[in-house]
């Protein structure tokens, strides 16, 4: 295979990597694993979590629950949802899970959160709230 194939085809596996993650971006809220989005991208799962890793650093899955767990903060410094309705509202089926992914993703549960920022959501405008209050993955 010649470099010009090598090359032309790892640009179309970024494309499809790319579309992967749009579609993680926009359905965030949907029931998604990472078989449907495979299939979606007529890859096999494996091959889907390893090109994704490679190219983004972390799996599918671990990508999808990062933009829950940020829409989730967002749901939260609102302060009108309890977090089992917030929970449901990401996506997320279970809400130990979803507690525990979100308390390793921001570094306290979701009910101290909401707690916090409704107390300093009066003082921050709500742009530099989202920028100071995006989760990190470690």
């Amino acid at each position: 295979m010649s470099s010009r194939s090598t090359e032309a085809q790892h640009l179309r596996d970024l494309a499809l990597l790319r579309r992967v993650r749009d579609r993680i971006d926009r359905e965030y809220a949907q029931p998604l694993d990472v078989q449907a989005l495979a299939r979606g991208a007529n890859m096999s799962a494996g091959h889907l979590s390893r090109q994704f890793r490679a190219a983004y650093g972390e799996s599918p899955y671990s990508y999808l629950m990062t933009r829950r767990i940020e829409r989730a903060m967002a749901l939260l410094r609102r302060g009108d949802l309890s977090v089992t309705d917030v929970c449901f509202a990401v996506g997320c089926s279970s809400l130990g899970t979803f507690s525990t992914r979100f308390t390793e993703l921001v570094g306290m549960p979701p009910s101290a959160y909401r707690r916090r920022t409704a107390q300093a959501g009066a003082e921050m405008p709500a742009c530099v709230a989202k920028r100071v209050t995006r989760p990190v993955r470690n």
